[in-house]
């Protein structure tokens, strides 16, 4: 017998369908689809509400129209997704190693935590940052 899947997304795909949305400057797809009520961030640069991350969001796609967001590992736990991503800002850039943090409620993000590293030019570590 042949059992059909659902094809409801996981938390994440819904974690990496909401950072690719946002590199490609589709921000309000991606909180309108994905961001649930009462959201809070941890970004200390922004106030921690939805729409201040939103529009900080949109202004760097603006600033950034050339954004890449490669996903490297993702970690899904319970209520939380972590992923970390190599993020370049235009194509000559080396990028920085980001992680986001996402805890969900209903399948829906409800808060976000993100912390970012700039990568080097020049590392005495061979093994690179991925």
């Amino acid at each position: 017998m042949n059992k059909q899947q659902t094809s409801t997304p996981s938390q994440k795909d819904i974690a990496i369908s909401f950072l690719m949305l946002v590199a490609t400057g589709k921000v309000r797809e991606a909180f309108h689809s994905y961001i649930g009520p009462d959201f809070r961030h941890h970004n200390p640069f922004f106030n921690g509400d939805a729409d201040s991350l939103m529009i900080a969001m949109e202004e760097n796609a603006k600033q950034s129209p050339n954004k890449k967001v490669e996903s490297k590992l993702v970690i899904e736990e319970d209520d939380k997704v972590v992923v970390y991503s190599h993020i370049k800002q235009h194509p000559e850039d080396l990028g920085g190693a980001v992680v986001h943090i996402f805890r969900f409620q209903n399948d829906q993000i409800v808060e976000l935590w993100d912390i970012g590293q700039p990568i080097p030019k020049d590392s005495p570590n061979k093994n690179g940052m991925f």
